[in-house]
């Protein structure tokens, strides 16, 4: 069941200094082999590069970070839903209020969603948090997306805008282990990415690793509750100078070494926008 503790009446933001874990530039194209790769081959062949980074609180700023500007933004909506570990109230519940949250807050006329993950590493089943700085697609993939779940209508819904939209929630506040963190598109540019394979036995997928570079401005909502959500950008097909994606990461939170083990979900989604 879903536990909300009450937030501090004064915001005073936590800035802090963590190690993300970047990615090193090789003339070798990277890639992760989800279960056991093929005999000589490596499970992982990147290069990690791990550099100590001030992660700024947006407590108090909330509404400064926008999707088209930054990204990424933070919004207030609560979720009916009991039990997030339970996949079947997931799906009849919990994605129906994305669907209208998404619609509420982008303009979008149509949603697709397409999967979800629950993170605890405490809990089996449950996968742990992410730590590695990357998006989950890239602007090869992101279409394949649309034709992979729309078939013979994804044509014609490639011909307008389109993106995919991670909708990351907490499942118990606050958190304090393994925030998440993101960086504001205005910091960074596509030449910072590194597309990389995953590789599954009968799939490979493509996602986008990252250079480190010190323009790079990172950002975090620091206890975060069940009734918050961040909206994470992950692919926006517009060319007209909004903000086209963010790359994002958990993190060790040096300011709260005990806290117990980070639990949250994430909903990904296609949306489609009208014809305008």
């Amino acid at each position: 069941m879903t536990l909300v503790l009450e937030r501090d009446t004064a915001t005073v933001p936590k800035h802090l200094t963590a190690t993300l874990n970047y990615l090193k530039r090789t003339g070798e194209r990277p890639a992760r082999y989800v279960e056991e790769p093929p005999p000589g081959v490596p499970q992982w062949n990147g290069i990690d590069d791990p550099r100590s980074i001030l992660i700024e609180d947006a407590r108090g700023h909330e509404q400064e970070f926008t999707l088209d500007r930054n990204g990424f933004q933070l919004v207030h909506s609560a979720s009916t839903v009991r039990d997030f570990y339970d996949a079947g109230e997931v799906a009849r519940t919990y994605y129906p209020e994305v669907e209208g949250l998404l619609r509420a807050e982008l303009g979008v006329e149509r949603v697709v969603i397409f999967d979800h993950t629950v993170r605890n590493a405490a809990r089996k089943g449950a996968r742990e948090p992410a730590r590695r700085v990357h998006n989950d697609h890239t602007v090869n993939s992101a279409p394949r997306r649309v034709r992979d779940h729309l078939g013979g209508d994804a044509l014609e819904l490639l011909k307008g805008r389109f993106g995919i939209v991670n909708v990351w929630r907490p499942i118990r506040g606050p958190v304090r282990d393994s925030p998440l963190a993101l960086c504001d598109a205005q910091s960074f540019t596509d030449a910072d990415l590194i597309a990389t394979d995953l590789v599954y036995p009968h799939l490979r997928g493509e996602t986008s690793s990252v250079e480190y570079k010190p323009s790079h401005r990172w950002y975090y909502f620091s206890d975060m509750q069940p009734d918050e959500a961040v909206l994470i950008r992950v692919h926006d097909s517009a060319e007209d100078g909004r903000a086209r994606l963010s790359f994002h990461t958990s993190f060790d939170n040096p300011l709260a070494p005990d806290a117990p083990p980070r639990e949250s979900i994430e909903v990904r989604a296609l949306v489609f926008f009208p014809n305008r």
